[in-house]
């Protein structure tokens, strides 16, 4: 099962506080870019994979969706998506995305956002989407990019700006990562571009688009939380076709 980090006290307080938590869509940088590889939501059937507090599964009903199946494996998470949400279309739903099902041909579109790279049995995982989409959908998802979830080690040596020599430790090596992140022992399963790819290919899938999100010297001087964001890539965002 998947590690469910976000129903301890410790993690939920303080992801709760995150800006994307607070403000939603509009606080993720990355969103107007993942936004743009979305097809047309007019009429779709459409699963949200990791949905958290709902805020895709609004958007996309507001962008015209038909319905959207909003899944997650915090109780926490669901219970404040039910809160804010009022929308007999929407249906928001406990699920372990390790041994997902979904039925088969029931969706247009899988969208995910910063959930993958919690999931191990990633390979299972694509090719549930890929059996519960149609011929001539859509999967759209990002995820914490690989330089991220190899972080270096502490103490490891600076050039002389103060940046780390060598930003990636054991880059080739996938697998499970432990890294204290709003609460101790979170994992992550890091994985190189490459792997996410070809898993997505092997699957089934046609690659649409792939973007390395990072931000601008501009985006940082309009938003100085972001400083060493324009270094080195935040997130991989990918659109594939059925």
């Amino acid at each position: 099962m998947t590690q469910n980090i976000y129903d301890t006290a410790e993690f939920f307080a303080g992801y709760s506080r995150l800006p994307r938590s607070v403000e939603g869509l509009a606080a993720a940088p990355e969103w107007p870019t993942l936004q743009s590889m979305l097809p047309d939501l007019q009429g779709l059937r459409v699963a949200d994979l990791g949905c958290g507090f709902g805020w895709f599964c609004r958007w996309a009903r507001e962008a015209g969706a038909a319905s959207v199946q909003g899944l997650d494996v915090s109780e926490n998470m669901l219970a404040r998506a039910r809160e804010t949400t009022a929308d007999s279309a929407i249906r928001y739903e406990r699920a372990d995305l390790e041994s997902l099902a979904l039925a088969k041909g029931a969706l247009d579109l899988v969208y995910s956002s910063l959930t993958l790279h919690y999931i191990a049995n990633l390979r299972g995982l694509f090719e549930e989407v890929h059996r519960s989409l149609v011929p001539g959908s859509r999967f759209v998802f990002s995820v914490e990019h690989p330089m991220y979830t190899a972080p270096a080690k502490p103490g490891w040596t600076h050039d002389p700006d103060g940046r780390l020599a060598w930003p990636v430790n054991r880059y080739a090596q996938e697998g499970a990562r432990s890294t204290d992140w709003l609460a101790k022992g979170v994992i992550k399963q890091h994985r190189t571009l490459a792997s996410y790819v070809n898993l997505l290919i092997e699957s089934g899938f046609t690659l649409a688009r792939l973007e390395e999100w990072s931000a601008s010297s501009d985006d940082v001087a309009a938003h100085p939380d972001w400083a060493g964001a324009d270094e080195r890539p935040s997130f991989l965002l990918i659109a594939a076709h059925w």
